[in-house]
């Protein structure tokens, strides 16, 4: 059930659609947005693929963490990154500030929207099995920290409509 008046945090695939359905969802709520990722880019100074390949995975992590933690409250709309939920510890922060949506894109939709992305460190060095493979590891997850699901096959707006009447 959504919380009216907390941050909702989006979760999801990369290429899910979490950041276009998070500026929607923002707008019609009236509240702000914030995608994680170009948040930390913005406090790095460096493109993820640059902290991917600079600094590593695990230091990438860390700043997840340490963002999520970071954010304003008045915050209305979060589009995490593809692994920020999956630290059981992001997720209790997130769920105690406000609801968790699981955007459930189907795999074929999102690895049409990420193969071959240079910004996408993790789908740009992965195989089209090697990532079905997180996606399926991932998935569960995301169910199991997440307060709700969405369909994520249906447009942004119809997204953003499946949320709003939990």
């Amino acid at each position: 059930m959504l919380n009216k008046g907390k941050t909702v945090f989006l979760c999801g695939f990369m290429g899910s659609g979490k950041s276009t359905v998070g500026k929607e969802l923002a707008m019609k709520l009236g509240r702000d947005f914030v995608d994680l990722d170009e948040y930390i880019v913005r406090q790095e100074v460096m493109s993820i693929s640059e902290i991917f390949e600079l600094k590593g995975e695990d230091y990438f992590r860390k700043l997840e963490s340490h963002a999520l933690a970071s954010l304003p409250c008045s915050v209305g709309v979060v589009a995490t990154g593809g692994g920020t939920l999956l630290r059981d510890e992001n997720s209790a922060l997130a769920r105690s500030l406000g609801s968790v949506v699981y955007i459930d894109t189907p795999f074929e939709l999102c690895y049409a929207r990420i193969k071959g992305d240079k910004r996408r460190p993790i789908a740009y060095n992965s195989t089209r099995e090697q990532l079905l493979e997180r996606y399926n590891q991932r998935s569960v997850i995301y169910r199991r920290n997440s307060d709700f699901c969405v369909d994520g096959s249906l447009s942004p707006i119809e997204i953003v409509q499946e949320i709003l009447k939990n």
